[in-house]
């Protein structure tokens, strides 16, 4: 069979969505990138906050609209929205063939089996309490930065989250498949490696009894090809002394750090059930930037948390105003049904909560120009993502030419300008690097150019090949 499979929602998502690819490609199924051109299509969903939740229901009923004209197309929904409505989701939508949650993916070529003899199909079990098991993934054609979700679930219990009812409790993926995992990807060409998890920070503890990122990260940094290590979703709590050493000593760990801190406000932050202190997060970012002083903190906030007062906004609008973060989002509490938040008084209007949201990112906005223009003068490797304008400017003869990184000096790939990110910032979440080369040089993305940088803006840089 031919099959499309679109991904929405985070990395995490990603993951699966290739190791499902991964896995119906060895059951001799094709994946396509043209949903038009499938016969089963399969949207993995997110269903994490209710935005979310819209965009996964509006794609799902796109796609059943090309059952309209094909009516031997399939449409199978996976993902988060899956797994945590299975059963409305199947009673609501007809037109949809089989829902499966996040632990079935393993059983899509049986699903597919089934669907071809006409049943239709709705499962989402619970985890296994095992380790996370490595499975083998489809890779993009050029995975020169890549993700390894190196564990599922979360036990932290947050009060406004959902994730540990749908993902599961935590679960570590052994140390020794995690850098196998690395090696693999490395010699297939990634540059950038990610590591992810709901919670990176409490890796290990399931397995080993104690927090051993540190110690992972150390084995992976000796894996040659790899030029750049980054951390995702870090908490705070457990940003250990040992850690921050690993961090300050690896050349290839990015200065650059995940902190989804949520709030600074110490009631807020207790009713949040986070396991932390104001006076503990400034700690933390503190050790932070004294051991490594370039490093870029990036963070996550919640505006509109039930029973946030005007005081509770002041002191969170403050602590960003005084730690002047490099990168950060914000989100508006989103009530969710089934966790203990949803059921607390005091609920926000959306007013309210839009106003806030818009204050610290007017904030955030003057703090981010303002480093922005700290960096200009300043010289930065940078890695390329996009080439823009090759086709108007570049003959069929130095495309090829570009495949080897390198141009005659009468191209006219100086016309040529090139989207990037410094060790600073996360593919397509973070801030980019604008710059034309200087010396009739031909890059493609992955490669890594050292760069000036000329001009700011809010959160963009401009900058010259050196």
């Amino acid at each position: 069979m031919k099959i499309n499979i679109q991904t929405l929602g985070c990395m995490k998502n990603i993951n699966d969505s290739q190791q499902a690819g991964a896995l119906l490609e060895a059951y001799d199924h094709k994946i396509v990138d043209d949903p038009r051109d499938a016969d089963v299509i399969m949207v993995n969903t997110c269903g994490f906050i209710d935005d979310a939740k819209r965009e996964s229901i509006d794609r799902i009923l796109n796609m059943a609209q090309l059952k309209e004209t094909d009516s031997k197309k399939k449409l199978i929904v996976s993902g988060c929205l899956s797994q945590r409505y299975v059963n409305e989701l199947t009673e609501e939508m007809p037109e949809v063939d089989c829902f499966v949650g996040v632990n079935e993916y393993e059983n899509l070529p049986q699903i597919l089996e089934e669907m071809a003899s006409g049943h239709r199909i709705s499962m989402a079990r619970n985890y296994d309490k095992g380790p996370l098991r490595h499975m083998e993934r489809k890779l993009p054609e050029n995975p020169y930065v890549m993700h390894i979700k190196i564990a599922e679930g979360c036990n932290n219990g947050c009060a406004y989250c959902i994730i540990p009812k749908i993902r599961g409790p935590f679960r570590s993926m052994p140390m020794e498949d995690v850098v196998k995992e690395a090696e693999s990807l490395a010699k297939a060409g990634c540059k950038e490696l990610v590591l992810i998890a709901q919670d990176l920070t409490y890796y290990g503890k399931d397995l080993y009894g104690d927090f051993v990122l540190h110690k992972l990260l150390k084995k992976l940094c000796r894996i040659d090809g790899i030029e750049w290590i980054r951390l995702m979703y870090c908490y705070q709590e457990r940003i250990t002394p040992e850690l921050i050493k690993v961090m300050a000593e690896e050349e290839k760990i990015c200065k650059f750090i995940d902190i989804p801190l949520q709030h600074a406000s110490d009631p807020i932050l207790k009713s949040m059930r986070r396991k932390t202190t104001k006076a503990e997060i400034q700690e933390t970012i503190d050790s932070l930037r004294r051991a490594i002083p370039d490093i870029h903190i990036r963070t996550t906030l919640i505006v509109g948390y039930p029973g946030e007062t005007e005081e509770d906004f002041e002191e969170i609008y403050d602590f960003v105003e005084r730690n002047k973060f490099d990168r950060l989002g914000v989100f508006k509490y989103s009530r969710e049904e089934g966790t203990i938040a949803a059921k607390l008084d005091d609920q926000i209007d959306e007013d309210v909560k839009e106003s806030r949201l818009d204050a610290i990112m007017n904030l955030q906005m003057g703090i981010s120009l303002e480093k922005n223009l700290k960096k200009i003068g300043r010289s930065f490797q940078v890695i390329v993502d996009e080439v823009e304008g090759v086709s108007e400017s570049v003959t069929s003869k130095e495309k090829s030419e570009s495949e080897s990184n390198t141009a005659d000096k009468g191209s006219k790939s100086k016309n040529l300008s090139y989207v990037g990110r410094t060790e600073f910032d996360a593919l397509e979440i973070d801030n980019t690097v604008i710059f034309t080369s200087s010396n009739n040089q031909v890059y493609k993305p992955g490669d890594m150019v050292n760069v000036k940088i000329v001009d700011a803006f809010d959160y963009d840089l401009v900058g010259e090949e050196i």
